[in-house]
């Protein structure tokens, strides 16, 4: 069965509180913006997921995008995790799991799963990928990849 929402379609909007004060999609409508869902913080993939895009700072931020980490754990265990490794990118807290479920990133028996959702500049998912054991990750290449694939935003 196609996760939803599928390429093509609206991305649900959403209000969830982060490391960087209170996230709405809706905010960053004229950007595009890289919805990283993942299992937990400090977690072994998650903390190496992370580190990577720190440890290419420069790299990440050339990507001209908004992304945000996003998973159940609750803000002072993101605030907890961004410290201990000097993460670069903002966590949002989806304690009860609206969001995740909302992006179909989310099962019963495993939580929050590992995905990426591209939107662009219009609020439309544009990119997805599932990743479907979790052991793995988008790296800023890979992401960077996805970014360029998209359409030009129209001249305004």
């Amino acid at each position: 069965m196609a996760k939803t929402p599928q390429v093509g379609e609206q991305a649900p909007d959403f209000t969830l509180p982060g490391t960087d004060g209170d996230f709405r999609l809706f905010d960053h409508r004229g950007e595009r913006v890289v919805l990283l869902f993942y299992p937990g913080d400090n977690t072994m993939v998650c903390t190496k997921q992370f580190c990577s895009y720190r440890d290419r700072a420069e790299d990440f931020a050339s990507l001209n995008a908004t992304v945000v980490g996003i998973s159940s754990q609750d803000l002072a265990s993101h605030e907890s995790f961004a410290a201990k490794h000097s993460l670069n990118v903002p966590l949002l807290a989806d304690v009860d799991k609206t969001v995740a479920k909302a992006y179909d990133a989310f099962s019963p028996r495993l939580g929050t799963k590992r995905a990426v959702i591209v939107i662009d500049e219009q609020g439309i998912v544009r990119h997805r990928h599932d990743h479907l054991l979790g052991l793995d990750y988008q790296s800023v290449d890979d992401l960077r990849g996805a970014l360029e694939a998209l359409p030009s935003p129209a001249a305004s």
